[in-house]
């Protein structure tokens, strides 16, 4: 609100200034002197409930300056994590082989099967005899056939399952839970960061400027949560009149001047607007147009290091050419 204001009352001291001096077309552009805001925002819709930091007070890059609630967050967490175990627990039992016990289990499994198959072969052997001498029925013939056959099916199951259990897995069920693992590990990466995310810390060395919400206040995704004045070299934000814009690019040395402080400064531009701050120049004509402003930023040397911001200054137009 303050800067607010202050540009406010800039843009009426523009005008005053400017109307009174259309025939001299005005020799000074006038302005504040800023610094480098940084916004930091809320990570999630929670809970402030932590915020250790006041206004106005001096922070260092990596100082915490809110904490958010965070156990949904947490919990977030806790499953990725069990969702990893799971994968890389699975994916180590297809590429450890089986146990020797299972293979022991599978081989027991092929012995008696085959003595089965032993037993109902013979039986399907003698009834066939039997059947040539026309002492059995044809019933009884089919039915040793049938038993036979379940046997041989049973008995070939119980040797395939023993051979993968030898030969282990297919390679494509190692690489599907290879890549099964690797997305459970990324997921478990994201989690952690969205959860560290959850602590608001300063990016930027300088002053906090504005906290809008206080502990216990739920706050919106990105919403603002500080606002950081930083400690860099400060710069003048100025208005052009629309006479002298032609003659201002990036990299012009200009003279400040501060109120309150006797000596200048040799600025250098650092960026000028191509467009007007107010009415645009096609609805003008005639006089009017050196109503027109033009947005720049002035960087101070390093001698204006400290120089608080919010002031007044005026900046010298350079000469028509």
């Amino acid at each position: 609100m303050k800067h607010l204001l202050s540009r406010y009352c800039t843009y009426i001291s523009l005008f005053i200034i400017l109307s009174g001096c259309n025939d001299q077309h005005g020799t000074l552009a006038l302005g504040t002197i800023e610094r480098d805001q940084i916004t930091l925002t809320a990570t999630a819709n929670e809970i402030i409930t932590s915020q250790p930091i006041a206004e106005g007070s001096i922070i260092k890059k990596g100082e915490v300056i809110a904490i958010l609630q965070s156990q949904q967050q947490q919990t977030r967490v806790a499953k990725a994590q069990a969702i990893q175990q799971q994968a890389q627990a699975y994916l180590l039992r297809l590429t450890n082989g089986a146990r020797p016990e299972d293979i022991a289990a599978a081989q027991a499994n092929v012995e008696q099967y085959q003595a089965n198959f032993t037993d109902k072969n013979d039986d399907n052997q003698r009834i066939k005899h039997l059947f040539a001498k026309k002492v059995v029925s044809t019933a009884e013939r089919d039915s040793a056939q049938t038993q036979r056959d379940i046997a041989q099916a049973e008995l070939q199951t119980a040797i395939n399952g023993l051979k993968k259990i030898v030969s282990g897995e297919r390679i494509e069920d190692i690489k599907q839970a290879q890549a099964a693992l690797v997305a459970a590990i990324t997921d478990v990466t994201l989690q952690q960061q969205i959860l560290q995310d959850y602590t608001i810390i300063a990016t930027r060395n300088g002053i906090v400027e504005s906290l809008p919400y206080h502990v216990g206040d739920r706050v919106a995704v990105n919403a603002t949560i500080a606002v950081i004045t930083t400690h860099t070299i400060p710069y003048a934000r100025i208005y052009v009149p629309e006479p002298s814009r032609v003659n201002i690019k990036a990299g012009n040395r200009l003279t400040i001047h501060v109120d309150g402080i006797e000596q200048s400064y040799q600025g250098t531009v650092r960026w000028i607007a191509t467009t007007p701050s107010f009415t645009p120049y096609y609805t003008l004509n005639g006089s009017d147009k050196a109503r027109l402003v033009y947005l720049a930023k002035v960087d101070f040397p390093e001698s204006g290091r400290d120089l608080p911001a919010g002031v007044p200054v005026q900046v010298e137009m350079p000469h028509e050419r």
